[in-house]
């Protein structure tokens, strides 16, 4: 006996509209990955912008003290000038010695600490490539920090301003000099100062020291300064040189072809600074071997991460 099936058979029409209602998997481009990335990093390293901001509080706080306590004790009207103006340059060293202090503890930690605390299984369990990742990390030092210490030197400087120009004011003195401090040749050349010796000057260390944070199993500082040394003492037992040395502290002091921190002055003085070692520095081979250096190790860091497993 045949039964007759109660089946309806799909129209060509109702396959067209069940395919176009199949959502395809979204594409995420590797510009949102890493700028997510980077903000990973910020929500997992809060001391990236906490220790500099505790520091410009504590100066700040200091800066009050001395704004209306030994400027308004004293009375000669020029050394209440000259108290007034003095803490701007040591404010502004002060953040940025803060944040390359960071900087150096967070590359030590960034590779090392996934590892340590394990969570390098889930994060690599992402859709997110190695080499995303350590670009998100390298970013930290050489992108997001010199932002930072501009953006906290500038806010921290206009509060001084206008407090040092209230005593000014009541005092009967002019508050222009004070704020030629925040000019915008100043401020740019504090930008300019913060991206190239900061940012690209520094890369090569910064490069070294996440290669060292993603190869060493434990104390990543030790392993992080241990090679110099010994390369440093192998050259001066065997050559009776320091030439490995000197380029340490050249790089580590920022180097004659980056512009120098922009003191308090003549401003003419400074923009002819400016001009003559701008291109000086962008061709000079330090800058440019440093950055061959730079990405050779965060090469090295990519491929490290790609075969290490937790500690």
């Amino acid at each position: 006996m045949n039964t007759e099936s109660n089946a309806i058979p799909e129209s060509p029409r109702d396959s067209q509209t069940t395919e176009s209602q199949v959502s395809l998997p979204a594409v995420i481009p590797e510009s949102r990955r890493l700028l997510w990335s980077v903000r990973r990093e910020l929500w997992e390293n809060r001391s990236i912008y906490i220790a500099p901001l505790a520091v410009a509080g504590v100066t700040l706080f200091g800066f009050v003290i001395a704004t209306f306590g030994r400027a308004l004790a004293v009375s000669d009207l020029a050394q209440r000038r000259a108290v007034l103006e003095e803490p701007y340059t040591f404010a502004a060293l002060l953040i940025m010695a803060t944040t390359s202090v960071v900087a150096v503890i967070y590359c030590l930690d960034a590779l090392h600490g996934e590892r340590r605390d394990r969570s390098i299984l889930f994060w690599k369990s992402l859709p997110v490539s190695d080499l995303t990742t350590v670009l998100s990390k390298a970013s930290i030092p050489l992108v997001v920090l010199p932002l930072l210490t501009f953006g906290i030197t500038v806010a921290m400087q206009v509060i001084m301003v206008l407090l040092s120009s209230a005593v000014m004011l009541a005092s009967g003195l002019s508050p222009a000099a004070l704020w030629a401090q925040l000019s915008l040749f100043q401020m740019s050349m504090l930008l300019y100062h913060l991206v190239t010796v900061h940012g690209l000057y520094y890369a090569p260390i910064y490069a070294w020291l996440l290669l060292v944070s993603g190869w060493a199993r434990r104390a990543p500082f030790l392993w992080a300064g241990l090679p110099l040394l010994a390369i440093g003492l192998v050259e001066k037992i065997a050559f009776n040189t320091s030439h490995f040395a000197a380029m340490l502290e050249s790089r580590i002091a920022g180097g004659g072809e980056a512009v120098p921190f922009p003191m308090a002055g003549n401003a003419a003085m400074h923009h002819e600074l400016t001009l003559l070692t701008l291109g000086r520095f962008l061709i000079s081979p330090g800058m440019w071997i440093g950055l061959a250096v730079a990405a050779a190790f965060l090469t090295g860091s990519v491929r490290l991460r790609r075969y290490q497993g937790p500690i």
